[in-house]
């Protein structure tokens, strides 16, 4: 191997390897969540896991989840757009 493989390549060679793409990937979205639907959502959110493709969103309020049922797919857009990568297809509220 080359010495000169810049650091960001090593790493995600790293991240590859390890399969820790995942781990990563909730982590980022769980922190993208609270600051793109901020205080409001983000108080009655108490759960955020990303599995296969959906993210499942568990919230306290049933009128909140109903609220924010007939935005889904904007929400998948917005966070996907933010995200820069396609990793949303689905969300389910809870």
């Amino acid at each position: 191997m080359e010495n000169n493989l810049k650091i960001d390549s090593l790493i995600k060679i790293f991240i590859k390897e390890n399969n820790l793409e995942d781990g990563l990937d909730n982590l980022e979205i769980k922190d993208l969540w609270n600051e793109v639907m901020k205080n409001g959502v983000a108080n009655y959110t108490t759960d955020i896991i990303l599995n296969k493709g959906t993210l499942c969103i568990k919230l306290k309020s049933s009128v909140l989840r109903e609220e924010l049922s007939y935005g889904k797919e904007k929400i998948i857009k917005l966070l996907n757009e933010r995200l820069k990568k396609n990793l949303i297809k689905k969300i389910v509220l809870r």
